[in-house]
């Protein structure tokens, strides 16, 4: 919402204007780069700046899948109309099986799939720890007394690869890291282990780990949000092209999709759920950019940011109603906002956009829209359901197996000989089932060499390699058919989900802009891994080692990419 985007970004900017920094500014040529001279001014500009760009902007938008993308293209007119004159990847994929926030937002700037990152899905289960349940949150220190799933202590431990900001400031320790978001999971697993400054927002504040000093923005930013949450708002205007899917659904006992955002004062929840919270995160990032000064230095720095909100708005609400179309028109004009912003600071800026993950609309308004095969997943998919077949079929006691997402883990206090009756058991209990596609066991998932080539040609069990970790990983992964959700009833906030292996979870649009870059489109395939190599070449700085690849996104016949 352009309006709020507006009074936060006032609100959260120093009040004075930014001094220019007392180093040089001077910007470092690309190799190959050349300042134009009498003889070649009659020439076409070049495809791509001669300079490095000061400011890398990596943005994601949990659940902003391909398939959204392409939908609101043509009613795009500020944020993500820029990005469009850049280059444009509108079939990204995010190519491993475990299609959620946590796993997707490790590949985004590491260049590393899950199976590397060690981020195999936004849970998984540890039966070695003191925890009642064994399930490990992705972004959770374990080993903090007490901790449970809604009350514990975040950490990038389980992070096992170095993001991009760690690569630059390993090769210039001058570069700044910096990294803002509305989950904990997606500012950490963007920003990686060594940054100077990674907040999130924790359903009443922004707020980081124990013992950092909260800076001004911070500060600015939560005291603004709670004057804003303090009063209602009234239900957000609807653009007329959004008419064509303002229709009630019924979801159970909910009536949705012609929802408007309005909201009582006080209420934090819903807070989340609405376009305001990507406003605000992205007003944050436009005021660390400003007091911190990046993008003003002799280095390059880099700034990753996670709007949170789709994801929220989807699972809540659908993607096909009222909701998702008014945060669709929001968040453009937030983005373009941003820019606006950003442009006033005279930084010579990247941007990368991308997303976590795709998703899928929900059951219910699928059946309406021709898809009459759409299901919930049944009773007998749950791991309560499961548990108690297979201990009654061998004669042991519950459990014998738990689970995490997909992951299936036998109970390691069985004897081995059983341990292996139950998992030939889960096996065979699971591939009996309709709704299952596949139950693979980990010994055949680790036996399949990591997949190379278009993502969309990979196999289930490629898919399941891509996300595979042999120290976290379950002994069964069990993966349901197309168009099965893993919701078995819907409820308030939670009537759309993902994590599928489908392409419709996988697909991501993603998205380079940079003033001075000719844009083109390539709609053929790339992945997410392929994105930390793109921006590394754009700025000179040498990778290794990674799953990805570098996209070249020189226009011309030249190449952004090392030779």
């Amino acid at each position: 919402m352009k309006l709020i985007a507006t009074l936060l970004t006032a609100s959260i900017l120093a009040s004075s204007p930014l001094s220019a920094p007392a180093f040089a500014q001077t910007a470092t040529p690309l190799p190959g780069g050349a300042p134009a001279s009498a003889e070649t001014v009659s020439t076409p500009p070049p495809a791509v700046p001669a300079t490095r760009p000061k400011l890398i902007v990596a943005i994601s938008v949990d659940q902003f899948s391909a398939d959204l993308f392409a939908q609101y293209r043509s009613h795009f007119t500020q944020g993500f109309k820029r990005l469009e004159t850049g280059v444009v990847f509108p079939s990204g994929y995010q190519s491993h099986a475990a299609t959620e926030t946590c796993p997707g937002h490790s590949t985004i700037l590491t260049g590393m799939r899950p199976a590397h990152t060690g981020i195999v899905a936004n849970n998984w289960v540890d039966q070695s720890v003191g925890l009642d349940d064994k399930i490990i949150y992705c972004a959770e220190d374990e080993t903090v007394p007490g901790s449970t799933h809604n009350d514990y202590t975040v950490t990038d431990k389980h992070l096992k690869v170095p993001t991009l900001g760690e690569m630059m400031k390993a090769a210039d320790p001058r570069s700044r890291v910096v990294s803002v978001a509305g989950k904990d999971r997606a500012a950490v697993m963007m920003g990686g282990h060594k940054v100077d400054e990674l907040w999130w927002w924790d359903g009443k504040k922004y707020v980081s780990y124990a013992g950092r000093t909260e800076p001004g923005v911070i500060t600015r930013a939560n005291a603004a949000i709670t004057a804003l949450v303090a009063g209602p708002q009234t239900p957000l205007p609807l653009p007329a092209y959004c008419a064509a899917v303002d229709r009630p659904v019924g979801v159970g006992d909910q009536t949705l999709g012609t929802g408007r955002f309005a909201r009582d004062a006080g209420d934090y929840k819903s807070f989340r759920v609405s376009p305001a919270a990507d406003a605000a995160t992205l007003s944050i990032a436009a005021g660390f950019i400003q007091s911190m000064g990046l993008g003003k230095g002799p280095q390059t720095d880099i700034i990753s940011i996670g709007a949170s909100a789709t994801d929220y708005i989807g699972h809540a609400y659908g993607t096909q109603g009222s909701e998702m179309c008014i945060q669709m028109a929001q968040l453009d004009a937030a983005l373009g906002s941003f820019f606006d912003t950003l442009d006033g600071f005279g930084i010579d800026y990247e941007v990368m956009l991308t997303a976590d993950h795709g998703a899928h609309d929900m059951t219910e308004r699928q059946r309406e829209h021709a898809m009459p095969m759409e299901e919930h997943a049944a009773a007998a998919v749950t791991t309560k359901a499961a548990d108690a077949a297979i201990a009654a079929k061998l004669g042991l006691k519950s459990p014998v197996i738990i689970a995490a997402e997909g992951d299936i883990y036998v109970n390691t206090a069985l004897p081995a000989a059983t341990r292996k009756k139950v998992a030939d058991a889960a096996r065979a209990y699971y591939v009996a089932l309709p709704q299952v596609a596949a139950a693979f066991p980990r010994a055949e998932i680790a036996a399949t060499p990591m997949p190379s080539g278009p993502p969309e040609g990979w196999t289930l069990i490629q898919r399941a390699r891509a996300s595979f970790d042999p120290q976290r990983s379950g002994d069964l992964l069990v993966l349901l058919k197309p168009r099965v959700t893993t919701i078995e009833k819907p409820g308030v906030g939670y009537v759309e989900t993902h994590g599928s292996p489908w392409d419709y979870d996988r697909r991501v649009p993603i998205l380079f802009w940079r003033k001075g870059l000719a844009g083109f489109e390539q709609p053929l395939s790339v992945e997410t891994v392929d994105i930390a190599p793109t921006l590394a070449a754009t700025i000179g700085l040498p990778v290794s080692g990674l799953d990805g690849r570098c996209l070249d996104i020189d226009a011309s016949a030249a190449t952004t990419c090392p030779r």
